[in-house]
Formats: structure tokens, C-alpha cells, sequence
């Protein structure tokens, strides 16, 4: 970890620097559907309709407007096949893949943070 922090952060340490760094990061990726709408596409769900059936409770102006917003951010590639009725299908790009470590991260600290709360330890 030290390692790691020493090739991230600067010395002398720029805390705005680190902050806006920060703030970029969730501005692109935080929020309540922005991860499970990816999460999703990497399980394999590809048209709109797919999409919105595997996140309970999210709508379908709040999917098309995140899909919006993660395809101009580059997390998501919108394809659309110009046969006729028109089909669209979603996918992750290579941009979108090399966070992935980071999900895989986040899912791990959110299963061990569950059971710590659930053993009140």
C-alpha cells in the first residue's frame, strides 16, 4: 500500500490536488446506478431493456439519461445496427475495464463491511 500511495500522491502531498482528483472520480462514477448499470453490461446485458430488467427499481428515464451521461464520460459504447426496427446494444469500453480492479475492490469491502456489522465487531 505504501508503494502504491508513494507512485499516487505527490510529495510535498497537494491535498486540493488530491481532493479534485477524488471529487473527478465520483463525479464519473458515483451515485446509486451509475456502478450497477456497469456491473450489469459486464454480466452480459446488452440491449436497454436487459439493462433496466437486472437493476430493481430503477427507472427508465433515470437508466436513459446515466447511459447518456457514461457514453459522453467514454465508460460505455452505445452501438445502434441500422436494420430496420432499429437495436441498440450497450458495452463497456477498454476505458471502462481498467477500473475494474477498483469494483472488484469495492464489492470485497462491501461484503467484509456487511458481515462486520452483522457480527458487531
Amino acid at each position: 500500500m505504501e508503494k502504491r500511495s508513494k507512485a499516487v500522491l505527490s510529495n510535498p502531498r497537494n491535498a486540493a490536488e488530491e481532493v479534485q482528483a477524488l471529487q473527478d472520480a465520483i463525479y464519473v462514477i458515483g451515485g446509486k446506478w451509475k456502478l450497477p448499470i456497469i456491473n450489469s453490461i459486464c454480466n452480459g446485458n446488452r440491449r436497454f431493456r436487459e439493462i433496466e430488467r437486472s437493476i430493481p427499481g430503477i427507472t427508465t428515464r433515470m437508466l436513459s439519461r446515466e447511459l447518456k451521461e457514461m457514453e459522453l464520460n467514454q465508460l460505455i459504447r452505445r452501438t445502434e445496427n441500422p436494420d430496420s426496427p432499429t437495436k441498440v446494444e450497450y458495452s463497456a469500453t477498454d476505458y471502462c475495464y481498467s477500473f475494474g480492479h477498483i469494483i472488484l475492490e469495492m464489492i470485497s469491502w462491501g461484503k467484509a463491511h456487511k458481515e462486520k456489522i452483522i457480527r458487531g465487531n
